[in-house]
């Protein structure tokens, strides 16, 4: 299965707080949610921390902006 994107995973995401606001989940049901909701969050904060690592490569030398390659840890 292919990785969602961030904006996939931050639909996915308002999902699940929408279920758990709504209160009518078990308490089991509630904490599976709540943990898959955990999950999403970490991963839209290793997309947005990734992003942000890719933006500070960019160089500025001169007149000219230099990009590098930004390779993630996984």
């Amino acid at each position: 299965m292919a990785k969602a994107n961030f904006e996939e995973n931050m639909e996915n995401l308002e999902k699940i707080v929408a279920e758990l606001e709504k209160g009518d989940l078990n308490l089991e049901k509630s904490v599976e949610k709540f943990e898959e909701g955990i999950k999403l969050s970490k991963e839209c904060n290793k997309m947005l921390e990734d992003a942000e690592k890719k933006i500070t490569i960019l160089l500025k030398q001169g007149d000219e902006i230099e990009e590098n390659n930004f390779e993630a840890n996984e």
